[in-house]
């Protein structure tokens, strides 16, 4: 009989869901009977309802197009340099998902939509076409959301993928750092159908702890949020924001921040003052980049979650050489 597994065990688990790395295949170990991934791959269909396969997942953040500035007077090439890295992924994510700033505001009359209109342009050239977005503040807090729905629909929804439940919160679209009442009450109704321990990826905006306040690096009802969340084993949650990487576990979930794709913010245990990072004429793309979630296990070991902080350079991208670079946990492309 299978011995029940713990919460920490299970977040580990939740990795053989989220496989993105350009050479991970699971399909063997998963088709290998008797093996520890196989018994937890029958576990989990026997758990709930739908067995959780393998997939492969990119995600992408704070892009802010339109942005002009000294802390980046290149403006989208960074954002398309991580197009052409995804681009050379083998094999091709089956799902992206876009963390919020996607564009950066403008008060100029018809401005935002040509910024909205051009980022939809870039991302057109995915070859991935299962692209997932959730606003940015830049994006949704002049206008309560009103345009970001034009060009991307509900700034909040969930849907499944290959027996992982995502769901998508928009805390940021009320011109507060906030999900808001309405929207708690919709995620209750919306996890209630699921297992307590169904995989769940969120991905919102900012965080949904206080990890620096007085930056406005916070989510006010975010305990509310984690609150709701907390019943659930396998909670994974997915943000931005913050332009850099970051880890951080609560209680019953893991927090990862993707770095951004116009400029960085430093370390905000090492200063005082939120400024950009200085841009670096040298290596423009310099703390730049994306992340790539991975499974990182040997052929006796559990699954487990890795994510990959991947910064962006000029060196050319191209082969298997620069897939295999990807692969590797802290990479630079």
């Amino acid at each position: 009989m299978d011995r029940p597994l713990d919460r920490r065990k299970f977040l580990k688990v939740s990795g053989m869901s989220l496989g993105v790395g350009a050479l991970i295949s699971f399909a063997p170990a998963l088709a290998a009977g008797g093996t520890p991934v196989a018994r937890v791959r029958n576990w989990f269909r026997r758990q709930n309802g739908e067995e959780v396969s393998p997939f492969n997942l990119v995600q992408l953040s704070d892009a802010h197009v339109g942005f002009q500035g000294p802390s980046n007077p290149t403006g989208t090439k960074a954002f398309e340099r991580a197009i052409e890295v995804i681009n050379g992924l083998n094999p091709q994510p089956e799902l992206i998902l876009f963390t919020g700033d996607l564009t950066h505001e403008s008060e100029t009359p018809g401005e935002h939509e040509k910024r909205m209109q051009l980022f939809k342009d870039i991302t057109g050239r995915l070859k991935s076409k299962k692209v997932m977005y959730v606003p940015g503040e830049h994006d949704a807090a002049l206008d309560g959301g009103a345009l970001y729905r034009q060009f991307f629909g509900e700034t909040h929804y969930s849907f499944d993928h290959r027996g992982v439940h995502f769901i998508a919160l928009d805390n940021v679209s009320s011109g507060k750092p906030a999900v808001g009442a309405a929207q708690i009450e919709w995620l209750k109704r919306d996890i209630a159908r699921y297992p307590h321990t169904a995989p769940i990826v969120v991905f919102t905006h900012r965080p949904l702890f206080d990890l620096r306040p007085d930056w406005e690096w916070f989510t006010r009802d975010g305990d509310e949020v984690l609150n709701v969340l907390s019943p659930h084993e396998n909670v994974t949650v997915l943000y931005g924001h913050i332009h850099r990487h970051d880890v951080h576990e609560t209680e019953h979930a893991t927090h990862y921040a993707s770095r951004s794709l116009i400029f960085a913010f430093p370390d905000p245990t090492t200063v005082s003052d939120k400024k950009p990072v200085a841009f670096d004429k040298e290596k423009p793309f310099k703390n730049l980049g994306l992340q790539l979630l991975a499974e990182r296990s040997g052929p006796n070991q559990r699954p487990a979650l890795g994510v990959d902080d991947v910064e962006l350079t000029l060196r050319e991208y191209a082969g298997t050489d620069g897939v295999q670079q990807i692969s590797r946990p802290g990479a630079s492309l």
